[in-house]
């Protein structure tokens, strides 16, 4: 075994506070997430509670939609004023997915989360089949700009940086 490469095996079992920021630490909230809604009777393990349309409800931990299934996005002003809401263009792997669930899940909540934030939710009345969904509203402009440096906008090839 060379030097280098003994010197690196050593440093990791010295510093094992790198390898985990690395992978990212557990219970980092960085990024875009969608969570469906669950029931109170699933393992609370795996459920979160979140106030929306006027009652207190549970959703999925484990999201549906996370910002690696993202391949394209494009901001837009809030209704409100305050910030911006986006929408967001699924890899052909994730189309599939969300068409499956929405389909299966209609009359139920999907949670928008942005940076362990929640920002908004949306009612499923009908299957998602075009790959595409939408925030509409909380997201801060320099949430947007670091969006912009990883994710390219809809129509584009690569991220603005």
């Amino acid at each position: 075994m060379t030097l280098p490469r003994l010197f690196a095996i050593a440093l990791l079992f010295l510093c094992p506070g790198l390898t985990a920021h690395a992978g990212g630490k557990k219970g980092e909230n960085s990024g875009i997430s969608f969570h469906l809604q669950g029931d109170a009777s699933d393992n609370p393990k795996m459920i979160f509670q979140q106030f929306n349309a006027g009652r207190q409800m549970v959703f999925r931990r484990v999201p549906e939609v996370t910002t690696k299934d993202i391949a394209a996005f494009n901001p837009f002003p809030s209704r409100d004023g305050e910030g911006f809401g986006m929408v967001v263009q699924l890899t052909p792997a994730a189309k599939n997915r969300i068409a499956a669930v929405t389909n299966a899940n209609q009359n139920r909540w999907l949670l928008a989360m942005v940076n362990g934030r929640n920002v908004d939710t949306v009612y499923i009345d009908k299957m998602v089949d075009d790959g595409q969904l939408v925030i509409w509203k909380g997201i801060g402009g320099a949430e947007i700009e670091a969006f912009d440096k990883t994710i390219p906008r809809i129509g584009e090839a690569k991220p603005r940086r």
